[in-house]
């Protein structure tokens, strides 16, 4: 084997080292443990120096497993430049929709995520990734609203993308999932609705 190969191979049995404590991690905290990293270690049958050289702390460990499975479930529609405040409030509407339900569908991953990031000294940092999804979602309305509006609108709309707006709906106002689910879709549709002068006009949740 040349050393380029070798090189490659190193490369991929780091990825494959990564995923499987990410993968234990996510095991772990769907069970509702907050789990240390050497309990993760354990349960994927790595070393625990091994997996402390991956990561140093548990919220690391347990933000980067919640990031994982979100890379992989979230898709955007393209919507094309130009189009209406009609498309992209639709699509807006189905992004919130997917968000929530995949939020929903990870409750017991996420409720630890957000146990390990507003408990002591963490400087663990959140929310970056919705930012980004609704800025795409958005973006054919950016030229058509001034760039103050844009970014608030942005920073409004990540106050409903997010295990925040469970433990509220759910926890705090007593609904259940699909009314939760129904009042965060409203809450896009009415904050848009409301910036573009009611422009946008509903879609099927």
């Amino acid at each position: 084997m040349s050393s380029q190969e070798k090189s490659f191979e190193r490369i991929n049995q780091k990825r494959r080292t990564r995923a499987e404590l990410l993968r234990a991690a996510r095991e772990l905290t769907e069970r509702g443990a907050q789990p240390s990293v050497a309990e993760v270690a354990d349960h994927a049958g790595i070393s625990r120096a091994t997996a402390y050289r991956y990561f140093s702390k548990p919220e690391e460990m347990i933000r980067e497993a919640v990031l994982d499975a979100v890379a992989t479930s979230i898709r955007i529609e393209p919507v094309a430049s130009g189009e209406g405040p009609e498309a992209v409030g639709q699509q807006l509407q189905l992004l919130v929709g997917r968000i929530f339900d995949m939020v929903h569908e990870n409750e017991p991953m996420f409720r630890a995520l957000l146990a390990s990031t507003v408990t002591g000294d963490s400087k663990v940092k959140r929310g970056a990734r919705r930012i980004g999804w609704l800025t795409e979602a958005l973006e054919p309305l950016q030229p058509q609203l001034p760039p103050r509006d844009f970014q608030r609108l942005i920073y409004a709309l990540s106050l409903l993308t997010g295990i925040e707006t469970l433990v509220v709906l759910k926890d705090v106002c007593g609904l259940n999932v699909q009314e939760a689910r129904e009042t965060t879709v409203w809450a896009a549709k009415t904050m848009l609705a409301g910036l573009i002068g009611g422009q946008c006009a509903s879609a099927p949740d």
